[in-house]
């Protein structure tokens, strides 16, 4: 056989290969559209079952309701990206909305306009709670999983401290505004949300710190090798999303005119759900703010969408453990079958 017949025969053989890896896949498209298809089908079933489902009120009420831990899900999409974990996150909105509202309505300090100091204050609380997470988990090699669980129980215990676990209540207008006041007619939760997601969007796709923390959630070894400062980008990231948990705080305090020990239980898990849910890896390298806020919306949705058919509120845990099982089981299915 001449060259050119064996350069035929050799293309021939792999042809089929080429075809296999340029060809149509069910399971890379559903890993990129799963979750918006599944979000489409259960707003129709919900609106077949109640019409006042996609009502404007009702669509404000949802949105509003996915702001609040969206904007932690934020956060937490860089948390996990990097392969790490924020399992405080709830214990950290209530912690510090607690100390914001005390310092505002008990202490008297003042910045400015009492919103201005509450809002400030529960950033930067956030922020430093992240900021030790970030540390006890770098400096002293904890894993992170162990770091955030032991903080979910000091912050906890922490808020019930402020005012004898009581909540804080009474704020003025100018706070509240910023939980039920809207903008052009979209509630200010909404609008913060965007905001946030937006700027989580440009950072992740657009800066140097968006892809060191790919590096380091897709080979923290390699990216350690290559100069980068491992500590620091994995410390920024729990200070992110701890001062967001804080953001979430002050929006939902202004939103329910009161500031209670127990804000956020189980918002953990609504949370590492969304970013699960929108495709994220809990080992890292794979994930995006897009899919986040698809993965909120969808949790959003299911929740309203139970509570309107009249579905006992505990099954919603229920249903998004599941989703969460499933979700993960797919990622780990797509990695073994050529995602």
């Amino acid at each position: 056989m001449d060259a050119a017949g064996e350069q035929r025969s050799a293309e021939a053989q792999l042809e089929p290969d080429r075809k296999g890896k340029s060809g149509w896949s069910a399971i890379e498209f559903f890993n990129r559209y799963g979750t918006g298809i599944f979000l489409v089908l259960v707003c129709a079933f919900f609106m077949a079952q109640n019409p006042n489902f996609l009502s404007l009120r009702n669509i404000a009420n949802i949105l509003t309701d996915v702001s609040i831990y969206g904007v932690i899900a934020v956060g937490m999409t860089f948390v996990i990206i990097t392969a790490g974990v924020d399992l405080a996150v709830g214990a950290t909105l209530a912690f510090a909305s607690m100390f914001a509202a005390w310092l505002i309505s008990k202490a008297g300090v003042s910045f400015g306009p009492p919103w201005l100091t509450a809002l400030l204050a529960s950033v930067a609380v956030g922020a430093i709670v992240g900021y030790i997470h970030g540390k006890a988990t770098t400096f002293f090699n904890v894993p992170a999983f162990i770091t955030t669980l032991g903080g979910m129980t000091i912050w906890r215990g922490a808020s019930m401290l402020i005012n004898d676990g009581g909540p804080i209540s009474g704020f003025d207008e100018g706070l509240r505004w910023w939980g039920t006041g809207a903008i052009l007619g979209v509630p200010v939760p909404v609008v913060v949300f965007v905001l946030v997601a937006a700027a989580g969007y440009i950072v992740q796709r657009y800066t140097r710190f968006g892809r060191q923390i790919y590096a380091i959630g897709g080979n923290v070894e390699a990216a350690r090798l290559t100069g980068l400062n491992v500590k620091a980008v994995e410390t920024s990231v729990y200070m992110i999303v701890g001062l967001l948990s804080g953001l979430a705080g002050f929006l939902l305090m202004a939103r329910l005119n009161s500031a209670e020990a127990v804000a956020g239980l189980n918002y953990e898990l609504r949370v590492i759900a969304s970013v699960v849910i929108g495709g994220a890896s809990l080992a890292g390298g794979v994930g995006g703010i897009g899919g986040t806020i698809i993965g909120a919306l969808l949790i959003g949705v299911l929740s309203n969408g139970l509570v309107m058919m009249g579905v006992n509120a505990y099954y919603q845990q229920i249903v998004i453990g599941v989703i969460i099982v499933l979700a993960v089981a797919f990622d780990t299915y797509a990695k073994k079958h050529g995602r």
